[in-house]
């Protein structure tokens, strides 16, 4: 029986339920909980700085844990799968390390349990991407990576709110336990969904016939064949200046609300920024996958880029609790094309049998985006020192840049037809 035939629309659901628990986890450390607990610490000059450099350090984790845990994934074989062992693992560490972002006294903790929960993370998500070129026939990757970013918006999105009622909440005095309830949760979602992904993925017997060794391949975690997989490079390089112009705004987010829009709420207001994000996103994501299986990546990506450039120049103009909800959705038209299409692409373009380790290899763009994003924050304090709300200006224009050298890098790409 053919792939095409075995592979069912439920299946997209099984195999993307695991990176909507991994959403819920970081989008609601990166967007709400640790820039409000970061306060606690850093002197308010220094906010952006201090943001900046610890998710630059847990970035640069996830930058070198996922290839080498995708080279094991790669030449693993156990009854449960190449997969699902590591994404077992990764969790129940990640959910044992989860408590040190609330038990931080200072800086220095709060970067040690950080990085070592990306790296926890990261053992389980560098195995997980592989599912959709284990498991997906080529014709249908669009559709699944569609579904899979639709997936990790739900999961980004759903329950932020609730996160930000914790916050703002434990922000105002409220006590200890409204901290707890802001990280137990989202441990809670993960737990679910590594579960649920155990119980219901059924991952295909492997052959490691014909492999080099695991010695020399971990040696070999980094290497791309240019000659074979040119492509990949710019592909690489262009998912790495969108992704750094979204992870930008979403980073320094919070703080924007707080200084510019000067809003009483801003964990609220950011919530509301992200859920904007979420809706349009989803409204776009899954059809846009589908558009590319059809049209080609490349256009749909070129589109995306377009849309984000105009939803940074509505915020820049319009600096409103209003103008951040419409750049809210033009941001996630922009992040629905992208997403889903840009991870189709990154299907088509991984040598067949080593799935896990170039999409690991793609982490470098994803976690090194987070990483180089998150150095804007010494750039936003250095203007806002000469004068105030500068540096937030000097923000979105790097984001418009990002946009437009992101896009033209994609054009050289050579996919698969």
């Amino acid at each position: 029986m053919s792939i095409e035939r075995v592979f069912r629309p439920v299946d997209y659901v099984k195999i993307s339920i695991f990176g909507a628990a991994l959403s819920v986890l970081w989008v609601s450390l990166h967007t709400i909980i640790i820039p409000l607990q970061l306060l606690e610490f850093a002197p308010e000059a220094q906010k952006n700085t201090y943001l900046g450099l610890l998710t630059f350090a847990g970035s640069m984790v996830a930058v070198f844990i996922q290839p080498l845990v995708g080279v094991l994934s790669d030449r693993f074989s156990s009854p449960l799968g190449r997969r699902r062992p590591f994404i077992l693992v990764g969790t129940l560490l990640a959910l044992l390390l989860l408590p040190s972002i609330g038990l931080s006294g200072s800086f220095p903790f709060l970067l040690l349990g950080y990085c070592l929960l990306q790296v926890a993370t990261n053992i389980a998500q560098g195995p997980f991407q592989a599912f959709i070129p284990d498991m997906v026939p080529q014709g249908r990757r669009g559709i699944a990576s569609g579904a899979k970013s639709m997936a990790e918006v739900l999961g980004g999105v759903a329950f932020l709110r609730l996160v930000a009622y914790f916050m703002d909440n434990y922000a105002g005095d409220g006590g200890e336990i409204w901290l707890w309830l802001a990280i137990g949760f989202p441990g809670l979602i993960l737990l679910g969904g590594m579960i649920a992904t155990m119980l219901t993925v059924k991952e295909q017997p492997s052959s490691l016939s014909g492999q080099p060794s695991t010695v020399k391949a971990l040696a070999g975690a980094y290497k791309i064949d240019v000659k074979g997989h040119g492509s990949f490079l710019w592909f690489l390089l262009s998912r790495l200046f969108i992704l750094m112009a979204m992870v930008v705004l979403q980073t320094f987010a919070l703080y924007f609300v707080r200084d510019v829009i000067h809003h009483p709420n801003p964990a609220g207001v950011t919530a509301d920024l992200m859920i904007t994000v979420g809706v349009f996103l989803l409204l776009v994501v899954y059809p846009a996958g589908q558009l590319s299986d059809r049209l080609g990546r490349k256009p749909i990506i070129l589109f995306s880029g377009f849309i984000g450039i105009l939803g940074i120049i509505v915020l820049f103009f319009a600096r409103t609790y209003t103008g951040i909800l419409v750049c809210g959705g033009l941001l996630g038209i922009s992040s629905g094309a992208f997403l889903s299409t840009n991870w189709a692409l990154a299907t088509d373009l991984v040598p067949v049998g080593e799935g896990a380790r170039y999409l690991g290899l793609t982490n470098i763009a994803t976690a090194g985006a987070g990483a180089l994003a998150r150095l804007t924050g010494p750039v936003i304090d250095f203007f806002n020192a000469q004068q105030s709300g500068l540096g937030y200006s000097v923000m979105l224009l790097i984001c418009i840049f990002y946009f437009v050298l992101g896009s033209a890098l994609v054009i050289p790409v050579k996919g698969k037809k």
